[in-house]
């Protein structure tokens, strides 16, 4: 797949990911409906509708590719896969079910086992991310489209890094102490991906935790807006793997500042 037809996939599903965040707001204005899924995590009406909406518009326009999405179980269990799409229709349940504005609606396209195109729409607060090349990532905010370049990193800065929670983990810690970081937010969406991007902070660091559909279409975003997503280990990581579960992420808006920690 070479870069134009990548673009015209990508920029295909921009109004279709407007429409299905209008439909987000709509529903939770009218009050969702929520159960609990197996794992313990909330689900709602929102959830589902938005995926219905995501789902049949990618299988419109790319027909061969498998989807893999947080709300439905098919392909999971496919093994070896190397190009699919990453799908979670609202990462954020807890902030969308609560009136908060930070969730966001996701879609990763996967080719050779690496993310390369994405989308992430955060409807409450009206920014749609999208890229589908290396130095072709670009914001749609005040129906103003921006293109996005955050590998310009001021050496006299302070770091702001950002967190999902306000409770660091040991690992994660000593990973900020290398980075000089004196403070952090917390924010719990894939809507971390897009801050970085757009460099209103500096990254995001994670023990292994949650699942592939959650970071795919973020890493794009960021890696192709000259930023960097690597492991502890500083290695590069593969999609597809066993139970689509994430390893250890580090997420830079620059490679300059990945020496700081090596």
């Amino acid at each position: 797949m070479n870069k134009i037809e990548t673009k015209k996939i990508i920029e295909d599903q921009i109004d279709n990911f407007l429409r299905a965040g209008d439909l987000s707001l709509e529903l939770r204005s009218k009050g969702l409906v929520t159960k609990k899924k197996k794992d313990n995590t909330p689900v709602s009406n929102g959830d589902l509708e938005v995926n219905k909406i995501i789902v049949n518009k990618i299988k419109q326009v790319t027909p061969n590719i498998p989807i893999i999405s947080e709300e439905t179980t098919d392909n999971k269990n496919k093994l070896n896969l190397n190009n699919f799409w990453l799908v979670d229709p609202i990462d954020g349940t807890y902030d969308y079910i609560n009136n908060l504005d930070e969730f966001t609606i996701n879609a990763g396209l996967i080719l050779n086992k690496k993310p390369v195109a994405g989308l992430i729409y955060a409807p409450a607060k009206k920014r749609l991310f999208y890229t589908f090349a290396m130095g072709e990532t670009f914001e749609i905010r005040n129906n103003e489209l921006n293109k996005l370049n955050c590998s310009n990193v001021q050496s006299n800065k302070p770091l702001k890094l950002l967190s999902y929670s306000n409770n660091l983990k040991p690992e994660i810690t000593k990973i900020h102490n290398r980075l000089k970081v004196k403070k952090y937010t917390r924010m719990k969406s894939s809507f971390k991906f897009c801050a970085i991007a757009a460099s209103e902070y500096d990254g995001y660091v994670a023990e292994p935790r949650a699942c592939e559909w959650d970071i795919a279409a973020g890493h794009a975003i960021v890696k192709n807006a000259g930023g960097i997503v690597v492991d502890f280990s500083g290695n590069e990581f593969e999609y597809g793997k066993k139970n689509f579960k994430n390893t250890s992420l580090i997420v830079l808006r620059s490679k300059e500042l990945l020496w700081m920690i090596n």
